[in-house]
């Protein structure tokens, strides 16, 4: 049986043995699964914002910025024996999912595809934006993901009687 590690917003986690799962639930966050498949060491973070954003302040800890989170992932992962050169990446979330919030998503899929393009780091699998939550699985140890679009919660149904004016005629005051 595989032993499961969720992870949420500002959260990173690296493993270096065989049945293991990593996985998390998207909108407009992005995970990054790094993999050495030489070391088969592999890990996942969640990052809520590409970059510090000014007005935000402090109220959004570090390790929810994708500058942050990259960094914190890669060094854990080289902690265990993984070799920065070595590294492949997948990408996914990004998805502009609320409308009125703007581009938030779009902005945090163009940091990752930055990020990996300047740290050069190949990109496997990219699965960026959209309007669709995602939930995504990453076997580290394998280097293997699994990701789905997340379906739309149906509208919620309200059981609502109707008011209904007395039967008896009379008239009611407020």
């Amino acid at each position: 049986m595989m032993r499961r590690i969720p992870i949420v917003q500002g959260e990173h986690a690296v493993v270096a043995e065989p049945g293991v799962i990593i996985s998390t639930l998207l909108g407009s966050c992005v995970a990054v699964c790094l993999q050495d498949p030489v070391a088969r060491v592999g890990g996942m973070n969640h990052f809520l914002l590409g970059e510090p954003t000014e007005g935000l302040g402090d109220r959004v800890g570090q390790e929810r910025y994708g500058v942050h989170a990259m960094e914190l992932l890669i060094n854990r992962m080289m902690q265990q024996g993984a070799a920065r050169n070595r590294l492949r990446a997948h990408l996914y979330g990004g998805a502009n999912i609320i409308a009125g919030l703007g581009a938030i998503g779009s902005s945090n899929a163009a940091f990752a595809r930055r990020f990996m393009e300047t740290e050069g780091i190949a990109v496997g699998r990219c699965e960026l934006g959209g309007t669709k939550a995602r939930k995504v699985e990453f076997m580290p140890y394998e280097g293997r993901v699994r990701s789905s679009v997340v379906a739309d919660a149906p509208p919620p149904v309200l059981n609502i009687k109707p008011l209904t004016p007395p039967d008896d005629g009379d008239v009611e005051l407020f």
